[in-house]
């Protein structure tokens, strides 16, 4: 999964001047009636450590903003939260249960889905074949495409996707209906927790809009709980109830968009690279 530095200014050679302390620095107590908590959450690649104890909590019905600067461990949060690998120390809690998953397909049977940037459509094949991709509907031995059409066009106009063909071949699609297709096919394989990686990465304007537009819909209904990775802090903080920020391995600040700014959580990066900038002079 990629990841893209965030912007802003250059790291300076003079001594850093952090902002000033907060107590909401700190990742915020997980209250009651969470639909997931990762506690205390370690994982290490041989002598790189990548994650050393993450505490997370996502609320029922909540967007949630997972920001961070590149390596700072988003990816391998999300890979451990969707089951694709395990954590070395830590637990998992699925409503109100400790899990441990045994694959992508296990914690996709217990509610949590990913959609990841490379989206895993296939181009040659049709919007509704695409919707219903290994999980398809059939009428033995046959495949049951009027059925699967019908759905699929049921799906998108509930969600308020804008496809004017299910027929339509996904190479014909924009990026942002692509990535529509992509959120739908989660959202209706019964996912009570999606994980957007990246949606909106190299998308203009217009095409975020549907993706922002779908997050939007999906919060307003309640049914579903999203943890997006964003590196535009703006976009984030339109579209988020809560962001956290995810430096050397830890959450370091867990805070409601309306109770932060782009200028604060800019402030606080800009911070780290004065401090890691610093620390390079002293060693080199």
């Amino acid at each position: 999964m990629s990841e893209a530095a965030p912007q802003g200014q250059q790291p300076s050679a003079q001594e850093p001047q952090d902002p000033a302390p907060s107590g909401d620095a700190a990742p915020a107590a997980s209250p009651p009636g969470d639909v997931l908590r990762a506690e205390h959450i370690a994982k290490r690649y041989g002598a790189v450590t990548a994650l050393t104890d993450i505490n997370l909590h996502l609320g029922r019905g909540e967007v949630l903003g997972l920001l961070g600067d590149n390596g700072a461990g988003k990816s391998t949060l999300m890979k451990i939260l969707c089951g694709f690998q395990p954590a070395d120390a830590g637990r998992i809690v699925l409503e109100g249960s400790e899990v441990t998953f045994k694959s992508v397909d296990h914690a996709r049977s217990l509610g949590i889905d990913t959609v990841y940037q490379d989206l895993a459509l296939v181009n040659q094949l049709s919007v509704y074949h695409n919707l219903f991709l290994n999980r398809e509907v059939t009428r033995w031995p046959l495949l049951a495409n009027g059925k699967m059409r019908k759905l699929a066009r049921q799906y998108l106009d509930e969600m308020g996707i804008n496809i004017p063909s299910v027929d339509s071949d996904v190479a014909a699609l924009s990026g942002g209906q692509r990535q529509a297709i992509a959120v739908a096919r989660a959202v209706h394989s019964n996912a009570k927790i999606l994980l957007l990686d990246e949606p909106l990465a190299a998308m203009g304007a217009k095409e975020a809009a549907i993706i922002l537009d779908l997050v939007r819909d999906l919060k307003n209904k309640g049914q579903v709980s999203v943890i997006i990775i964003a590196h535009n802090y703006g976009q984030a903080l339109e579209i988020c109830d809560r962001v956290n920020l995810l430096q050397h391995g830890e959450i370091t600040f867990d805070k409601q968009s309306a109770d932060t700014s782009v200028e604060e959580l800019n402030d606080i990066v800009i911070a780290e690279y004065r401090r890691a900038a610093l620390e390079r002079q002293r060693t080199a």
